[in-house]
């Protein structure tokens, strides 16, 4: 199969997808192609995420009505955002953090689930200082026991 893209169709460049860094994006750099693609793939998630919880409430309810899709197509970007928001940051400042210490440890996962905590305590339509902070607690002790937990499991 050649490289000429003008020769490849979609549906092989997503067969043959770059398999050797296994990103989705090549944006010239390392940490854009890490950022955009983890973006991409969370906010996916967090898309999938919502509407099978939208559409479960919305069984439940029995709600029937053009409000409740409109209500889920919102709940759904916005979510999808804050997911890839959320991954995008934290695979960035890991893989910006490794770069700049040359080592990957617990304290880059900690200094980069606080700021991704903090991060996402922003897009919370009520946030506070004190939520902000415990956001920011939170998404370190998170980020640092799983980087622990890592060698163990």
């Amino acid at each position: 199969m050649g490289h000429n893209l003008e020769t490849r169709s979609f549906v092989d460049e997503v067969r043959n997808f770059d398999k050797t860094t296994g990103t989705y994006f090549d944006l010239g750099h390392p940490l854009l192609n890490r950022i955009a693609g983890t973006f991409v793939t969370a906010a996916g998630i967090g898309a999938v995420q919502a509407v099978s919880r939208e559409a479960c409430f919305i069984a439940l309810e029995r709600e029937t009505g053009s409000g409740s899709i409109e209500g889920l197509v919102k709940v759904t970007g916005k979510e999808s955002i804050q997911w890839g928001l959320a991954a995008g940051m934290y695979s960035g400042l890991t893989y910006g953090l490794k770069e700049t210490r040359g080592v990957h440890d617990w304290k880059n996962s900690a200094v980069a689930g606080a700021m991704t905590g903090a991060a996402l305590a922003l897009t919370a339509d009520d946030s506070s200082r004190d939520q902000i902070v415990q956001f920011a607690i939170t998404g370190a002790a998170i980020s640092a026991a799983a980087n622990l937990l890592t060698g163990i499991f």
